[in-house]
């Protein structure tokens, strides 16, 4: 969830990178290269080898040789299964951000489930707190999310135009329609469900980012304060008076 743009969509050619059954991989210059169908197994090798090399060393300081090596496997393959560096990374991305929408959706479901009967704001406050921790917790402190903003943090020192981002249109359209439930039954004042639910991503989540170091280890203390804090400003400003 990038600061400002929870709603923004992956970055083209974010979607569809080279898998192990020969689909076609997006190049970074728009064209599509078919790569051979291999394992499930040497492509996660790949992935998990380029995540950690491109994370502590930089992407561009990795060399497609290390890459191989590290996963154990031919640089011939490495280049058949995602065609270049840029496509590798891509599918990275694309692979954290999968991981973290199914994170993020199973604690929509469980916390705030569609239908969920809160007649009240102090009741919506308590709910809305025991997702933001349950989302402080598993995600900010995750491997996935620490190494897919890292990555992007990387690429935009480099190429400060870059587009490439970890996908959480679905996760932020499911919330605002959550959001827009509240809203509609008078418990929130929000003309703009989308616009709150940017600002409750920013006092919550991607404020417990901002405070730690990349990749992240946080004080778990420190993210449930930062949520319980976050949301009770989130009410102050939304909640129906």
């Amino acid at each position: 969830m990038s600061a400002g743009g929870t709603r923004a969509a992956s970055a083209p050619g974010t979607v569809g990178p080279a898998g192990p059954t020969g689909t076609p991989a997006a190049t970074a210059g728009g064209t599509v290269k078919t790569v051979r169908e291999g394992s499930l197994e040497k492509r996660r090798a790949i992935l998990a080898a380029a995540r950690d090399l491109f994370v502590h060393q930089g992407v561009d300081r990795v060399s497609m040789d290390a890459i191989a090596a590290r996963a154990g496997v031919s640089k011939r393959t490495v280049y058949d299964y995602f065609g270049d560096k840029r496509s590798l990374f891509l599918a990275i991305l694309s692979d954290v951000s999968q991981s973290l929408l199914v994170t993020v959706g199973r604690a929509l479901d469980e916390h705030l489930p569609e239908g969920a009967r809160i007649a009240t704001v102090p009741q919506l406050e308590e709910t809305l707190t025991a997702l933001a921790i349950e989302l402080g917790t598993t995600i900010v402190g995750s491997a996935d999310y620490a190494a897919g903003f890292a990555l992007v943090a990387q690429e935009r020192l480099r190429t400060p135009a870059t587009e490439d981002d970890i996908a959480t249109e679905a996760v932020a359209r499911a919330f605002t329609e959550r959001l827009a439930h509240f809203a509609a039954a008078g418990l929130l004042d929000a003309d703009d469900p989308g616009l709150a639910a940017d600002h409750f991503f920013a006092l919550t989540v991607l404020l417990a980012y901002d405070r730690q170091p990349v990749p992240a280890h946080p004080d778990p203390q420190r993210v449930r304060q930062t949520m319980v804090d976050g949301v009770r400003a989130f009410i102050r400003a939304y909640g129906a008076r």
